[in-house]
């Protein structure tokens, strides 16, 4: 075993079967509720591209219920790929170009920090850190302080939380609580922070492509699951235009919270109880 590391993509068993080595076969979901976990997730990536923000949350998590959260997130990536540009379309001419200036370039070094450091992350690390990104946010919505008084965008403030939304988004495409902590408080106007978001995150999973293909995050996997998840996704950006002009906005967030806090404590029960064990 000398020379062979271990990685957050196998079990630490077995690292010839990893998925950061050759020969895997791509692996089908071996039952009616991985598939429809599966679909579910993609559709709530698209329904988070068409309007309803706060759901892309709980994907990678939900995923992360029945297989490795790195793991989820390459298979959801395509989604995010093909949903966001879809995003960016809709709103090309609402955007800050300062923000867009510092977050982008933030957003693509914290995505080069988490290509090297993730392949040598236990599994049950990534789950931990999926589950504390969830808490995390849940805490800062219900108990943070809001200021009356606009911030502006600083630079050294941008970097950091760009770095942080790079790192986060890598891993478990969970950058929208650290983007938030620092455009929320700027109190931009509603279309102008979308746009932002929607550009900002496009170009950051595009380059999360190859980032992921040279860690060996795509091997492995079905392309044709890949397909139709990222059609499912598809459908959703129509399906949250739509449930977005007729829900109530403060009780879909609160549903959505909860979700987000009940899979995130799972995780985090899951991941510390392997690093107590293992």
């Amino acid at each position: 075993m000398a020379g062979l590391r271990v990685c957050g993509l196998c079990d630490g068993a077995s690292p010839q079967r990893c998925v950061s080595f050759t020969g895997t076969q791509p692996r089908r979901p071996n039952s009616v509720d991985e598939s429809t976990l599966l679909i579910l997730a993609a559709l709530i990536v698209g329904m988070s591209k068409g309007g309803l923000a706060s759901a892309a949350a709980i994907a990678v998590p939900l995923l992360a219920l029945f297989m490795n959260p790195v793991k989820a997130a390459a298979t959801l990536l395509p989604v995010y790929v093909v949903t966001d540009w879809i995003g960016v379309y809709l709103y090309r001419r609402h955007y800050s170009r300062r923000n867009l200036r510092i977050l982008t370039p933030s957003i693509v070094f914290g995505v080069a920090i988490a290509t090297v450091i993730t392949p040598y992350t236990p599994e049950p690390v990534l789950l931990v850190f999926t589950g504390l990104i969830g808490v995390w946010y849940i805490g800062r919505a219900w108990f943070g302080r809001r200021s009356e008084v606009a911030t502006t965008a600083e630079v050294a403030p941008g970097i950091f939380w760009g770095t942080l939304t790079g790192i986060a988004s890598f891993i478990t495409h969970s950058g929208a609580p650290p983007s938030q902590a620092y455009l929320l408080p700027q109190k931009l106007p509603k279309l102008e922070f979308a746009g932002t978001v929607a550009i900002a995150f496009a170009i950051g999973n595009l380059v999360k492509l190859p980032a992921y293909w040279a860690i060996g995050q795509f091997d492995g996997l079905d392309w044709e699951l890949v397909g139709e998840l990222a059609l499912a996704g598809v459908a959703g950006t129509f399906l949250g235009r739509w449930i977005t002009g007729k829900l109530p906005e403060a009780g879909y967030v609160r549903v959505i919270q909860w979700m987000l806090l009940i899979l995130s404590v799972i995780l985090l029960g899951r991941g510390g109880h392997e690093l107590l064990v293992g």
